[in-house]
């Protein structure tokens, strides 16, 4: 599976998001996904896989997510068709299950270099709903020295003790973001401190007094690179360069570290003013993406604020 994404993403120019067979694998322990009913696979004559397709609950069987791939070596054979139209049916059995008056609806997301996709989506009745970048610095030289909120210190983290309050801050942080759902304490847990390669040494918590004022949670990439995974800032200490401070202090330690190149996910069209905050630090777009969705059913969107960047 892991040659395959590595194929799909090299093709579209940025074999650097390829899942590893481990990450893969970890994906497949996430509690809203049942390997067995929710993955696809189509084969060659000669046994190797030429399609692949997951689907994902991320909330309250109304929000499906997924994820596919179709080897670039097999273009315009209906594969990409025939998983698209597996998960949508799969999707379409477990919708019952939501609450009667939520929305449901399924997202695809992909390179918007990846025009093969997008005809695919358009033609199953996709249409594009939002755009995310994967954003990236060049640290040759130490970055600037972080300028910290008066009373906001960094504490280390205990994933022990402190991984219940550090998800609550999590889930406040970002409930004004688009696209947001509940993310439980479990699921958040297998996308933090249970995925391969978690280093508690780089999860920068800044707290005021016995309050977490915000957070930058990082890890290596298997490929060598930086990653801020999570960087936000509750509301009582926004606009106040705490969100400057924690990505300069990644930036920092990553160098210390020996790791010169650094980068991020961020929904291009935020109104928090993240794009902004990442180009002042000298951030730049590396690779754009694009979410399709298709409304499976009618109704109240799911989710904190489906709508509202806050």
């Amino acid at each position: 599976m892991a040659a395959l994404t590595y194929a799909v993403c090299a093709a579209d120019g940025d074999a650097t998001v390829a899942a590893s067979a481990e990450e893969i694998h970890h994906l497949w322990q996430d509690p809203g996904f049942d390997l067995a009913a929710d993955a696809w696979v189509i084969e060659a004559a000669d046994g190797k896989i030429v399609g692949y397709e997951e689907l994902y609950n991320r909330h309250g069987f109304a929000a499906f997510e997924g994820d596919g791939y179709v080897h670039p070596d097999f273009p315009n054979q209906g594969i990409g068709t025939a998983l698209l139209r597996a998960m949508e049916q799969r999707a379409r059995e477990l919708a019952p299950q939501a609450e009667p008056d939520l929305q449901v609806y399924l997202r695809n997301g992909f390179g918007t270099k990846d025009q093969r996709a997008v005809e695919l989506h358009q033609n199953e009745g996709y249409a594009p709903v939002r755009y995310t970048w994967r954003m990236e610095i060049r640290l040759d030289e130490p970055p600037p020295a972080p300028a910290w909120t008066a009373g906001v210190e960094l504490r280390p983290y205990d994933p022990d003790g402190q991984g219940r309050v550090l998800h609550a801050a999590s889930e406040e942080t970002f409930k004004d973001h688009w696209g947001s759902v509940p993310i439980s304490y479990e699921t958040w847990q297998e996308k933090t401190v249970r995925r391969p390669g978690f280093d508690p040494s780089l999860y920068f918590v800044a707290w005021d007094g016995d309050q977490i004022a915000g957070m930058s949670l990082c890890r290596l990439k298997p490929d060598g690179m930086g990653w801020v995974g999570t960087l936000g800032v509750r509301r009582p200490w926004r606009k106040r360069g705490l969100g400057q401070a924690l990505l300069l202090h990644s930036f920092g330690e990553f160098h210390r570290r020996g790791i010169h190149t650094v980068g991020l996910g961020v929904d291009a069209g935020s109104l928090t003013g993240a794009t902004r905050l990442y180009r002042r630090v000298g951030m730049e777009v590396a690779h754009e993406y694009v979410i399709y969705q298709k409304t499976l059913r009618p109704g109240r969107a799911p989710g904190y604020a489906e709508n509202n960047d806050g």
